[in-house]
């Protein structure tokens, strides 16, 4: 199964596309809260414990680069005081942290899963993620 931006922006199972990766609805006390499985298909979510760590990284580069082009741009270009740009950054960055947070889940396990579907009916969620990138 190709790899489908949809799917990742909506967190969707990267196995079947139907199945919900987080539990809805959402809860702010615990904003990453996964199933274990996907409803549908069965995939497991977390192959192996700190497998999302990963995701760190990810978050990390997509914030980064989303808060810091904005501030040089009303710095720079618009000439807002830096404490009127980083006043800005900060705002936005609140309103974009939980999405941020699950959408860089939700890029690592569609990046790094290659399902092996005659591996479909075993027991054993290693032995399914065989062949991903890492």
């Amino acid at each position: 199964m190709k790899l489908s931006w949809k799917r990742i922006w909506n967190y969707k199972c990267p196995r079947c596309g139907e199945g919900d990766m987080f539990k809805k609805p959402f809860n702010w006390t615990n904003p990453i809260d996964m199933h274990n499985r996907c409803e549908k298909c069965g995939l497991d979510f977390e192959p192996e414990p700190g497998f999302y760590f990963g995701a760190l990284i990810i978050s990390y580069g997509i914030s980064s680069w989303m808060l810091l082009l904005p501030a040089l741009l009303l710095v720079l270009y618009y000439d807002w005081s830096v404490m009127a740009a980083m006043g800005f950054t900060l705002a936005f960055a609140g309103l974009t942290y939980f999405k941020i947070m699950r959408l860089s889940r939700s890029l690592y396990l569609h990046f790094s899963m290659r399902y092996d579907k005659s591996l479909e009916k075993s027991d054993n969620s290693s032995s399914k993620y065989d062949k991903t990138i890492f």
